[in-house]
């Protein structure tokens, strides 16, 4: 007699690292993440296309890589205006490629700049701009980019089902620039935590959201 093979598909969710990070640097800071969702998630980590530059020829090997760049000489800060959105078109076709090779994938999911990334993905994706398709989002310290080519993706509202993780203390990315992003989306939820510009690692935070997923693939 044949055994009948019951286990459910899994949640397949892309990655996006933050800035001076790499794919080995958040897969790692979602260790607890990747442990406590095995059964229901397969991350795949990418790395941003640009490597920051080093002020330190020692710690060359150590410095990471950014979605995009706002000065000419590659430097980003998430909190400064800036006409300037260097390299931003590289992440695109990255992003492209990545689900044409490895997609498809049910979501994705970003931190600090990769959050940034993840808003305007949903916003391109919903306005037909993009070669992809993806059925949830999760921005762990996202934030609404300053940068002014980016501006006209923030003009509407995105319905994209979408977790909007958030610290009441991060130093980094004050907490009005992540309420001001997670207004955007209209079908959400929003989760936030006490501590500062980090990934959470509490099971609890992203179990409702994940299982709700995870029942909506396998209806």
């Amino acid at each position: 007699m044949t055994a009948i093979n019951s286990t459910k598909p899994k949640l397949r969710i892309l990655a996006l690292h933050g800035y001076m990070q790499s794919d080995v640097i958040f897969s790692a800071k979602l260790g607890s993440l990747r442990k406590g969702f095995k059964k229901e998630i397969d991350f795949t980590f990418i790395r941003a296309p640009h490597k920051i530059p080093s002020n330190n020829e020692e710690n060359a090997d150590e410095n990471g890589y950014g979605w995009w760049f706002n000065t000419e000489d590659h430097v980003f800060k998430a909190t400064v205006p800036s006409e300037l959105c260097v390299g931003f078109e590289d992440s695109i076709v990255l992003i492209e490629t990545i689900f044409t090779e490895q997609g498809p994938f049910d979501g994705i999911l970003g931190f600090s700049q990769g959050a940034a990334f993840v808003s305007i993905l949903c916003a391109m994706m919903k306005r037909k701009m993009l070669q992809i398709e993806f059925k949830f989002a999760i921005m762990i310290s996202g934030f609404k980019s300053l940068c002014a080519p980016h501006a006209k993706y923030y003009d509407e509202k995105i319905d994209v089902p979408s977790l909007h993780i958030y610290g009441e203390n991060d130093q980094v990315i004050p907490t009005a620039m992540a309420e001001h992003i997670s207004c955007l989306f209209t079908n959400k939820k929003e989760m936030r935590h006490e501590g500062g510009h980090y990934i959470p690692s509490k099971k609890d935070i992203y179990k409702d959201f994940i299982m709700e997923m995870l029942t909506n693939k396998n209806v």
